[in-house]
């Protein structure tokens, strides 16, 4: 156990060395990388309005007009939502608009129902709650005036409620497609990377991990550049492809912050 102990820190200690030119930048990638699906969405609603439109009116029966109200609110919050989180402005509102894009698209396109697409967007939720947590260690609350948690109590919990839903991506992946030895293996490694995250036992370790799994994943399997234009998978798996990097930054925002005063790795500390 000392030997692995041994091992383990010295790791470690090699890992802080190698990342030690870009922890500087960490956060604003993060950032950055978390609200990207929101871009690339807000871009292809741009492009595919019309597309958009006929969807909703004629697939969702959502009346005329209303469906342009819809598809240009959700445009609009997603790009200041978007700008707010990158530049650290009005964060709170600005994570709060994001969540409501999340859950009136899957209400409004009809994708509540489908497992992938929860525990997907359940992982940005992740994401966007680790930006939150990031901005109560920057700076006091908005509501400063009404009787609350303190920032510290609050920026805990939403880190701990951050760890949980930024796992389930990978939940997705276990359960999804073709069972090999190597998925298998590859399953097993990343379900106890997983498990560490949610406790905040090596978290960092464990984030990293999978940040560099996610990597290989989301180049491998969401390759929507390798698809033809005039194929609709494209679409599926660029959207895939974003939102992959949205929990990617999430993850990256554990890596700079830690996991939390709710976490295995916090306790040691005090002992």
């Amino acid at each position: 156990m000392d030997q692995v102990k041994q091992y383990s820190s010295t790791a470690e200690d090699l890992l802080e060395t190698i990342s030690q030119p870009l922890k500087p930048h960490i956060p604003a990638i993060g950032r950055f990388l978390i609200v990207v699906t929101f871009l690339e969405d807000a871009f292809r609603i741009m492009f595919q309005w019309f597309d958009q439109l006929y969807y909703l009116e004629k697939i969702r029966n959502i009346p005329w007009g209303i469906s342009h109200i819809f598809l240009a609110a959700n445009v609009i919050m997603m790009f200041v939502g978007s700008f707010l989180v990158v530049k650290r402005k009005y964060t709170e509102y600005a994570v709060g608009g994001l969540f409501l894009v999340v859950v009136a698209q899957s209400i409004g396109y009809g994708l509540w129902s489908e497992v992938n697409f929860l525990l997907r967007s359940l992982s940005v939720i992740g994401g966007l709650l680790m930006v939150l947590s990031d901005a109560f260690s920057k700076k006091k609350s908005v509501f400063a005036d009404i009787p609350q948690l303190s920032e510290r109590d609050r920026k805990t919990y939403f880190q701990l409620a951050g760890r949980v839903l930024l796992i389930f991506l990978f939940i997705g992946f276990i359960f999804h497609g073709e069972w090999s030895i190597a998925r298998a293996i590859i399953s097993l490694i990343g379900f106890v990377a997983c498990i560490m995250v949610v406790v905040g036992f090596k978290a960092k370790w464990s984030a990293t991990f999978l940040v560099l799994f996610l990597s290989i994943f989301n180049l491998i399997i969401n390759n929507f550049w390798a698809i033809h234009h005039a194929n609709p998978q494209r679409d599926f798996l660029k959207y895939d492809f974003f939102q992959t990097l949205s929990i990617m930054g999430g993850l990256l925002l554990l890596v700079n912050m830690g996991p939390g005063g709710i976490s295995i790795d916090e306790k040691k500390k005090a002992y």
